[in-house]
């Protein structure tokens, strides 16, 4: 892999974006147990570290960010904040439960770099890591099938289909409300705005296994979900 060995010599300044805590802490020791790679800042959301960094000079901004797309509390990542990040000359890696793989592909065309799933292995996140700072892509064969999406698949809203993942795996509307943050009738709203979107597109979902099913083969849940 040619460069590989100077990258690994150089030294790399590094931010992590992740609102779990334990997650973060993990993430922060995984990179700075590398020889040559140092986390100099870490926040919960992309919006607090943007602001961080206009406090920063070119000196001390990270060359790579790592970043998480869902935030449990409050607003997902906006595409146009992550195009203004790239547009900064940093580096970005998605490091993330990829739930939302609509989010994904709008993210993968504002310019990120790599994607890494939660689910993955450490030893891929350092790898990714790497091919990233040596300016190459990352992003698996599987993860890219996924994220391809085709002409049948709805376009639905971040919280449509968080409502149709948490709802398709099994939690009733009352704890779909809960978890997303809104009330019951709001969330009654987003599910039927997911089924009609299907049916526009020709993939009717009357029942719960059916937006199980369309799920599943939208790669929106996993398998064994």
């Amino acid at each position: 892999m040619s460069g590989t060995g100077s990258i690994r010599d150089a030294f790399w300044r590094v931010a992590v974006v992740e609102d779990h805590r334990l997650q973060r802490l993990r993430t922060e020791q995984l990179l700075n147990d590398q020889s040559g790679l140092s986390v100099v800042h870490s926040c919960e959301t992309l919006p607090e570290l943007m602001e961080w960094m206009r406090s920063t000079t070119v000196r001390t901004r990270p060359h790579l960010v790592v970043l998480d797309l869902m935030v449990d509390r409050g607003e997902d990542v906006r595409p146009k904040h992550v195009a203004e990040l790239v547009r900064s000359g940093a580096r970005v890696m998605v490091l993330s439960a990829l739930s939302s793989p609509s989010l994904v592909r709008d993210v993968i065309g504002a310019g990120v770099h790599g994607i890494v799933s939660k689910r993955d292995s450490e030893a891929d996140v350092i790898a990714a890591t790497w091919a990233v700072l040596d300016r190459r892509r990352w992003i698996t064969d599987e993860l890219a099938q996924v994220f391809a999406g085709g002409p049948a698949r709805p376009r639905l809203s971040d919280q449509e289909e968080r409502a149709m993942v948490l709802y398709a795996s099994g939690h009733t509307v009352e704890a779909v409300a809960a978890a997303i943050g809104v009330k019951h009738g709001t969330a009654k709203k987003y599910l039927e705005r997911v089924k009609r979107k299907y049916a526009e597109v020709g993939r009717p979902v009357h029942s719960k296994l059916d937006m199980s099913r369309e799920a599943l083969r939208d790669g929106l849940i996993d398998p064994g979900t």
